[in-house]
C-alpha cells in the first residue's frame, strides 16, 4: 500500500512587534522580513540584497541586531521585535532619529531604517564600556549596514552625539 503523506506549508505563530502582540498563521518559507512588510505592513525594514550582506533588513529581535531578511518567520515564534517603526516612544522619536536628522546621517533614506536598528544595538551593546567605544570601533560595529549615498560620515556623527548624551547624563 502507497501512503501518501502531505507535509503542513505553514504554522501559527506568535510574535510580539514593536510591543503589540500578533498572532499569525505563515508559510514554512516567509522571512521575517516578508512578515513584516506584507503581513503587518511594516514597510520600514528594507528588501535589499535579500543575502544578509546589506543590512537594509536590519531590525531588533529580543534587542539583538538581526538580519530579517535571513530569518524564517517560524523559528521566531514566541519572540519580541522592534523595527524602525517602534523606536519612538510616547515622548517622540528617538534620540539617535533624532541625531540622524540633526547630524545630517541620511540621503535617499532607503537604509535609514536598518541603520537606525543597527545603532541602536550598538549603542546598547557599547553602553558604559570602558573606555568609550571609539570611533574605529564604532565604525567597524555599523560595518553590517551599506550606504550607497555614503551618510557615513553623518552616521558616525549622530551615534557619537547619543554615546556623548548618554555619557553627560551619568
Amino acid at each position: 500500500m502507497d501512503a501518501t503523506h502531505t507535509l503542513p506549508t505553514g504554522s501559527e505563530i506568535a510574535l510580539t512587534v514593536n510591543g503589540h502582540p500578533h498572532t499569525l498563521a505563515v508559510d514554512h518559507r516567509a522571512t521575517l522580513l516578508d512578515v513584516l512588510r506584507d503581513r503587518l505592513g511594516l514597510t520600514g525594514a528594507k528588501p535589499g540584497c535579500e543575502h544578509g550582506q546589506c543590512g537594509a533588513c536590519t531590525v531588533l529581535v529580543e534587542g539583538r541586531r538581526v538580519n530579517s531578511c535571513l530569518l524564517l518567520a517560524v523559528a521566531q515564534d514566541g519572540t519580541r521585535v522592534t523595527t524602525v517603526e517602534g523606536l519612538a516612544g510616547a515622548d517622540g522619536p528617538h534620540p539617535l532619529q533624532r541625531a540622524f536628522v540633526e547630524q545630517d546621517a541620511l540621503q535617499c533614506g532607503f537604509c535609514t531604517p536598518g541603520q537606525l536598528c543597527s545603532a541602536v544595538a550598538v549603542l546598547a551593546e557599547t553602553a558604559g564600556a570602558t573606555p568609550p567605544v571609539d570611533e574605529a570601533a564604532l565604525r567597524d560595529l555599523l560595518s553590517g549596514n551599506l550606504c550607497r549615498c555614503g551618510a557615513y560620515q553623518g552616521i558616525v556623527r549622530a551615534v557619537r552625539q547619543v554615546q556623548a548624551d548618554a555619557e553627560a547624563a551619568r
